[in-house]
């Protein structure tokens, strides 16, 4: 057969299908596959790298806290709303619950507790404002069952999150902590 520059076909009669024509309709359907998965994959990526940057705990971005004691007025500030970082105290003991974030931010079942003394609520498994106190509270009117809840709770937290400091009582000068024993404190927890 001599080439006369047409495409040959294969099969017969009119039904017959250019082979020239196949291969290079085949290789613009695959590249036209590969290109729209590529360009699927590279949007779920970026979503899932936004999700996950999303989703990462506001702690997995703050620094260690270093180690300082507290007044009422100071753990104020640490609600999650007018700073991320979200501390509470239990039994005088001040942790840094920013990773438990779900739990006691501003959304979250315990968010109450945020910035507060959080002895009282939790002994008295009370979340309402009224088992907070806006000053100083000793607890000295709790039974022994709620103090012991509240060691019990103590406990809980310590093995959970970081304590950071203590709560001070009123007149009460703070402690001065050396970085040996905030590094030294903060290895033993984990």
């Amino acid at each position: 057969m001599a080439d006369d520059g047409r495409m040959r076909t294969e099969g017969s009669g009119r039904g017959g299908v250019a082979v020239g024509g196949s291969a290079l309709l085949q290789a613009a359907l695959l590249a036209l596959a590969l290109l729209g998965a590529y360009r699927l994959y590279t949007r779920w990526a970026a979503r899932a790298g936004r999700g996950a940057a999303g989703r990462q705990s506001p702690s997995a971005a703050l620094p260690r806290m270093k180690r300082r004691d507290f007044t009422l007025e100071q753990l104020r500030e640490f609600d999650g709303v007018r700073n991320p970082r979200i501390l509470l105290a239990v039994n005088g003991k001040v942790f840094d619950v920013t990773k438990g974030s779900k739990f006691y931010g501003p959304e979250g079942p315990y968010g109450i507790f945020a910035g507060r003394d959080a002895s009282r609520g939790l002994a008295t498994f009370c979340l309402d404002k009224d088992a907070l106190r806006d000053e100083y509270d000793d607890l000295s009117d709790l039974n022994a069952v709620q103090m012991e809840s509240v060691r019990e709770w103590e406990m809980q937290f310590k093995e959970k999150y970081d304590y950071v400091g203590r709560l001070l009582k009123p007149g009460e000068e703070p402690s001065e902590y050396t970085d040996e024993e905030d590094t030294k404190d903060h290895t033993k927890q984990e």
